[in-house]
This record gives C-alpha cells, structure tokens and sequence, in this order.
C-alpha cells in the first residue's frame, strides 16, 4: 500500500521558518520516501505505507518537541501510478 501524507505546523511566521516547520520539513526530506514536496504552506509526502508511518511519527513528535502547538496533517491512500 502507498500512501500521502499533507501536513503544516503551526503557529506560522511568515518572515521566517519556525524551528517546528524546519524540523518537520528535515524529517520528511530524510525519511524513505518517493516524493517530497515543501512549500510555505504546506507539505506533501509520499512512499509506502511503512514509511509514510514512520515519517509521521517522528514528524509529529519532533515538530511538538520543537515548539508546534498544532499539526495538521491528513492521510490518503494512493492508488498505484497515481501521483
């Protein structure tokens, strides 16, 4: 099974990243995924399941760890080819 994760952290500041977003964002570009894409935002990731899943835990705990009061994220199931 594939999957896709979008999330955002917040509180947001538009002049600068906040620590929770950049720690958010170096997760995902580190995990074993197949597409990473980061905007300003929000973020999309996608891989397999097991992967997926592991990014998400560590994003969420690092991203708390570092300051985010809320985490947004939703999961979808991605149908194979679908990008």
């Amino acid at each position: 099974m594939r999957l896709r994760v979008e999330f955002t952290t917040e509180p947001f500041d538009l002049d600068e990243a906040p620590a929770h977003a950049v720690v958010a964002r170096e997760v995902v570009e580190a995990a074993e995924l197949d597409a990473v894409d980061v905007g300003p935002f929000g973020n999309t990731a996608q891989g397999s399941a097991d992967a997926v899943l592991t990014a998400v835990d560590a994003l969420l705990r690092k991203a708390l760890e570092a300051g985010a009061t809320r985490v947004s994220l939703q999961v979808n199931v991605v149908e194979e080819g679908e990008a």
